[in-house]
């Protein structure tokens, strides 16, 4: 397994999928997500192993997310800068294994990947 774990260090979640994989003994690349962000093929990536919904990669309840305006665009187009440009706005943790992904705190489907 290739584990690629992106988050934010004050995020509960985040702290929470750390120690799952820790505790299993799971060799994992954290990413600080609020420093490197996420590259366009990386989110490429995750928004197709998620159904292809960026909704669902964004937390509607971050600050960024109020900063950005991001509900009053119109092009999706224009919301993904938006988003890659301001990856504060991602719901995390985002946890990679190969071309499968999951969003949040997901442990029964890293169980799978086992």
């Amino acid at each position: 397994m290739n584990i690629q774990i992106f988050g934010k260090a004050k995020c509960f979640d985040t702290k929470k999928a750390e120690r799952y994989f820790k505790e299993r003994k799971i060799k994992y690349q954290y990413v600080d997500i609020l420093r490197y962000g996420l590259s366009k093929g990386e989110y490429q990536s995750v928004k197709a192993a998620v159904g292809g919904d960026m909704a669902t990669l964004v937390d509607e309840k971050s600050k960024e997310y109020e900063k950005q305006y991001i509900k009053y665009l119109a092009g999706d187009a224009d919301k993904e800068e938006r988003l890659l440009n301001n990856p504060g706005m991602f719901r995390t943790p985002i946890v990679r294994n190969g071309k499968k992904a999951t969003i949040g705190y997901q442990p029964d489907v890293w169980g799978g990947w086992e």
